[in-house]
């Protein structure tokens, strides 16, 4: 590559592929670190010069330190909801995490974005927030100057959570809320988030802050549901669920290859998920999040 490129590890996630999509709009060259190249080249297709796929492992250190090889800057957007054998918090949150931020220092990366999760804290009784606050540390440690982007719940077009919710809400008359559905969110939309990162890479000066990045609404969960509701033209039948059921539950769909509900997902709606006024978030990029409103609109529309 002739030109400043970015290593994307987990470039073909959720929101990895959009970050992708952004920094090739912005005239920067992109590798996309991922497991399997071939789910990148289905996404991007073979026929940019300057989109370029390479085999990775964020536990693998050579892979990762050949992944960032002459990288101007680098994104660790690899995440994970459900531990399956030796994938776990521990090993992709904290020990992954720490790999890809020595690695990209030993590499002299300039920029290292690490994303993370609002509410990342490594005292929480939770243990995947729990793991994401330390895998925070790590990558403060290991790469002084990263920056670390918190988004809140990100919705968008094919996520796991507006498009899951109104497949559910058109096909039954009776919905469980969390508890009594009094959590608060603040979704923020995933190509948002994206522009964020992106911004950050062109724009940090290396103190390492920490963004925290939350849509312009703060929803009770309960009112959400009503609001995505409506867009489908449903009025169902709200039911509050303890969460001691919910959690029950959702220890036996984890033993499905695709569970709709886990149980860290549980613990998560019992916490309020909102960006803290105390820390930079879209403003302070110059960015206007859009509202849920006008994505529900479009996507109530295709599901």
């Amino acid at each position: 590559m002739d030109l400043r490129f970015v290593t994307v590890f987990g470039g073909t996630g959720f929101l990895g592929r959009r970050v992708v999509r952004r920094l090739r709009g912005q005239g920067l060259g992109v590798r996309i670190a991922v497991r399997r190249p071939a789910r990148a080249h289905d996404l991007f297709g073979r026929d940019d010069p300057y989109i370029e796929a390479v085999a990775a492992d964020v536990n693998d250190g050579p892979s990762v330190a050949s992944a960032l090889a002459d990288a101007y800057g680098a994104v660790n957007a690899v995440s994970l909801y459900v531990e399956r054998g030796g994938a776990t918090f521990q090993s992709v949150h904290v020990a992954a995490a720490r790999e890809v931020a020595s690695r990209a220092r030993l590499a002299l990366v300039e920029r290292l974005v690490h994303v993370s999760g609002v509410g990342a804290d490594p005292a929480s009784p939770s243990l995947y927030v729990r793991k994401r606050g330390e895998g925070e540390q790590a990558v403060r440690d290991a790469f002084p100057g990263a920056v670390v982007m918190r988004p809140t719940v990100m919705f968008g077009p094919d996520d796991a959570f507006l498009s899951r919710l109104l497949e559910l809400l058109r096909r039954f008359p009776v919905f469980p809320l969390f508890g009594r559905g009094e959590t608060r969110l603040q979704p923020a939309y995933v190509e948002d988030v994206a522009e964020a990162v992106v911004r950050v890479l062109r724009q940090a000066d290396g103190r390492g802050p920490t963004f925290e990045c939350g849509g312009p609404m703060v929803y009770r969960y309960k009112a959400l549901i009503q609001a995505i509701a409506g867009a489908t033209g449903r009025h169902p039948l709200l039911l509050p669920v303890p969460f001691l059921a919910w959690r029950a539950l959702a220890r036996v769909l984890e033993l499905s290859p695709t569970p709709p509900i886990t149980v860290n997902q549980v613990e998560l709606m019992q916490f309020d998920t909102i960006a803290s006024p105390r820390l930079p978030g879209f403003a302070d990029l110059e960015i206007t999040p859009e509202p849920l409103e006008n994505v529900l609109r479009e996507m109530s529309r295709s599901v």
